[in-house]
């Protein structure tokens, strides 16, 4: 009976190798199979037989070698650390690529710049200075003018365009991020289902799931747990997404009615948005994870004005009230504008606009306050057309609202109104006045004192008002700038704000080269190890089936002398 229980001992023998020579030949075929993760055999002692026991061990003998299962060699730290970190740097990538494509439309680096627009709005106000009288210096500084109007307004509709277009991606990504969660789901069922029986591992099927989770960690923070039924549950920014059973679609709504701004929401928890961004996000809080998210945060959730940069109205210390109300919309400006990429430009571009196309209108049609307060047009200093008319609108004219509303012998000044949209000089509600289009002498730059001179006090506000201070960048920088000056901060606030975003992600990048390369380091096939265990198993085999041969010839010798 001894020496026919020696015959099992090799047949386990053949039966491990077998199995074994079969994982690493499943190995080799997947060398370069994205997301595999080579397999190991794990063994085990199939058991022993205990024949009695002396003071000095266990008398036992062996019943040869047990499959125990086909594992993968991955490590869950490293799996864990490279998603969230994935996420992290496609965070800063997607606003990344969003400031380089806005960056883009002023043409500072190529084409041509709108600081060449600028510049000539500048010089040819100066040749105005020198011949106010001209008709040829009053139609350069015309043209200048709306070639002005025309290129901020090009500039403004191609940002918003890219806001819009961007809604594509969005629901492009949502969609995806759906689809994974139905492969995810599909995956734990297949899973579960093969692995029911306790003896088989679908490994196959794990690296599959793998990859899809790699995928969705980059698209969104995520969180995941697997259970012993092998079925692995996720959560999307505290959401649950995949249960056990279920899924939890994404879905897209417009911001608010009439918006072109879309965002994700659940739509099995009443339309509840996806993201939070009454926070900034930041590392400390794992909150900077995503490329949904960081695509949503530099497109913002409208089109900004300069209506959303805070101004003081009186100093600092005057009125306690104006300051709390000052420090409440500096932290939403921080919340909501400085934090996304286009709405933060979009907001110090029209302040820019905003403040020259002001200062040149109040130059022209400068205002006063009568007895009651009402402001109105200061008819005494106000500059006259040559052919004596008031000028009543400036240079600079609202396509929905006139200037002024004669009320008897006043004009009424019709003043911004942040509720009215139209009421703004804001870029898309600007055109240059029709009537100074039509004949250049409309242009009110004479004096109203009847001498038929032209103004010398008007012309040279509009030549030192250019270079006077008039506004700070953002509310959270102490320098104010003149109109050129402002234009260089703002350029060079964009260059670096693209910089440091391109550096973090850049940053992110090599740790998760590093991290992924530490994980290849233990998943990653090596070809010439594979072949080492291929001829390892078969010289095991080769062992094994030799043994067996031997104890088949002792039997048939001690058969046959029997």
């Amino acid at each position: 009976m001894s020496s026919l229980g020696s015959i099992y001992l090799g047949v386990s023998g053949l039966n491990i190798s077998q199995n074994a020579l079969n994982t690493t030949a499943h190995n080799l075929a997947n060398v370069d199979t994205k997301g595999y993760v080579r397999q190991q055999v794990v063994l085990k002692d199939f058991g022993y037989v205990k024949l009695g026991e002396n003071h000095i061990s266990l008398l036992q003998k062996g019943l040869g070698v047990d499959f125990e299962a086909v594992k993968q060699v991955r490590d869950v730290f490293l799996d864990k650390a490279y998603r969230q970190e994935i996420g992290r740097q496609a965070f800063y990538d997607a606003q990344y690529r969003a400031i380089e494509e806005v960056e883009g439309l002023f043409g500072e680096m190529e084409g041509v710049s709108f600081q060449e627009t600028l510049n000539d709005l500048w010089v040819s106000l100066q040749e105005l200075a020198k011949e106010p009288d001209s008709i040829v210096t009053r139609a350069s500084f015309v043209q200048s003018a709306v070639s002005f109007i025309e290129r901020a307004e090009n500039i403004a509709y191609q940002m918003k365009d890219y806001q819009v277009n961007l809604n594509t991606q969005i629901e492009d990504m949502v969609n995806r991020i759906n689809t994974i969660g139905d492969e995810l789901k599909n995956l734990n069922s297949q899973i579960r289902y093969y692995e029911s029986n306790g003896v088989e591992n679908a490994n196959d099927l794990r690296d599959q799931r793998n990859v899809l989770l790699d995928e969705l960690g980059k698209l969104v923070n995520i969180t995941y747990r697997e259970d012993h039924n092998g079925v692995v549950t996720v959560n999307v920014e505290g959401a649950s997404f995949v249960t056990e059973d279920l899924v939890f679609h994404m879905d897209t709504k417009k911001l608010t009615l009439g918006s072109d701004m879309v965002t994700p929401v659940w739509s099995s928890r009443r339309d509840a948005e996806v993201f939070n961004f009454d926070r900034l996000p930041s590392s400390e809080a794992n909150t900077d994870i995503g490329y949904l998210k960081g695509l949503l945060l530099a497109r913002g959730d409208r089109q900004a004005n300069y209506l959303d940069i805070p101004v003081r109205t009186k100093p600092e210390g005057e009125d306690p009230i104006l300051d709390a109300q000052y420090d409440k919309k500096v932290e939403e400006y921080n919340t909501y504008i400085a934090s996304s990429t286009i709405m933060d430009i979009q907001a110090k571009f029209d302040q820019l606009v905003h403040g020259i196309v002001t200062t040149i209108n109040d130059i022209l049609c400068p205002n006063t306050e009568d007895s009651s307060g009402t402001v109105i047009l200061d008819v005494d200093k106000a500059p006259i057309c040559i052919d004596g008319r008031l000028g009543l609108e400036g240079l600079f004219k609202r396509k929905a609202m006139d200037r002024y509303t004669l009320d008897e012998d006043k004009y009424i000044f019709n003043g911004e109104d942040p509720n009215n949209y139209h009421s703004l000089y804001t870029i898309g509600e600007i055109e240059i006045n029709p009537l100074i289009l039509q004949d250049y002498a409309n242009l009110n730059l004479s004096s109203n004192a009847g001498t038929g001179d032209y103004d010398k006090d008007a012309v040279e506000r509009l030549l030192t008002s250019w270079q006077e201070p008039f506004a700070t960048l953002s509310p959270n920088t102490l320098t104010y700038h003149s109109f050129s000056e402002y234009y260089n901060a703002f350029i060079s606030g964009i260059a670096n704000r693209g910089e440091q975003l391109n550096s973090i992600s850049s940053n992110q990048g090599s740790m998760v080269n590093s991290i992924d390369n530490k994980r290849m380091e233990t998943t990653a096939v090596s070809s010439d190890e594979e072949l080492s265990n291929l001829i390892k198993f078969q010289h095991s085999y080769n062992a094994a089936a030799r043994y067996i041969t031997v104890v088949d010839q002792m039997l048939e010798h001690i058969i046959m002398r029997l």
